[in-house]
């Protein structure tokens, strides 16, 4: 399915097997969601994503993380041999990392490539603020997010994920594999409840096997077949 990526360029030593096998996946995919969970070395995973993109292409990759994480994330580069830099007013480095809410400041003509980082709040921004991150996201050729993983039931945040890496849209996701409660008038709207959205009798094999076609998600590296 969909490959928009390439063969990596960059492999380092110092990665794990499983890591490797992310980082392959997610460059060769060159849109894609890196579910990881706690401790397995998500930072570094996306800064060889983001090195590989820089050396495929000779730009740049912009890495949003939230506030508190873009400084540990320079620092784990320093500690991996990669080089990124935080921006803070809108300058650009070949890596540059800077916090969500200074999107407004780039251009994502300037980047070959962008990295969202603890993905899982793209869902708890406002639809407005959501739309202007997944618009950026849109004109760059090479996508990745990375999070911890979503509880199974989480469809809001992988319809938002699906969506920012130009797959199908949330709405368009919940109606191809999705029915809603809404006429259901016991769990219908009028206590305020939100509309429950539930797998189709069908739905629940093509529906995992679409989430794998862009995403990886892993609790522990046996997840993946390795030690």
């Amino acid at each position: 399915s969909n490959m928009y990526g390439f063969d990596p360029v960059f492999m380092p030593d110092s990665l794990f097997d499983f890591q490797s096998h992310l980082v392959e996946w997610s460059v060769r995919k060159g849109r894609a969601a890196v579910f990881a969970d706690c401790g397995l070395g998500k930072s570094f995973i996306q800064l060889v994503w983001a090195e590989n993109v820089c050396r495929k292409t000779g730009g740049r990759v912009l890495v949003l993380t939230p506030l508190a994480v873009a400084a540990q994330t320079v620092h784990e580069g320093e500690k991996f041999g990669i080089e990124c830099h935080r921006s803070h007013k809108g300058e650009l480095f070949r890596i540059t990392v800077t916090n969500y809410e200074r999107i407004h400041m780039f251009n994502p003509s300037d980047f070959a490539g962008i990295v969202c980082d603890e993905s899982s709040i793209l869902k708890n921004f406002k639809g407005k603020y959501r739309m202007v991150i997944s618009v950026f996201m849109k004109k760059i050729p090479y996508r990745l997010l990375a999070t911890a993983t979503p509880s199974p039931n989480d469809f809001p945040e992988l319809g938002t994920s699906s969506e920012a890496l130009g797959n199908l849209g949330h709405m368009d996701m919940l109606n191809k594999f999705f029915k809603n409660d809404q006429n259901n008038s016991k769990v219908g709207r009028h206590r305020g409840q939100e509309i429950k959205w539930r797998l189709k009798g069908h739905a629940e094999k093509p529906f995992w096997r679409w989430v794998c076609s862009w995403a990886r998600a892993v609790r522990k590296p046996s997840d993946l077949g390795f030690d």
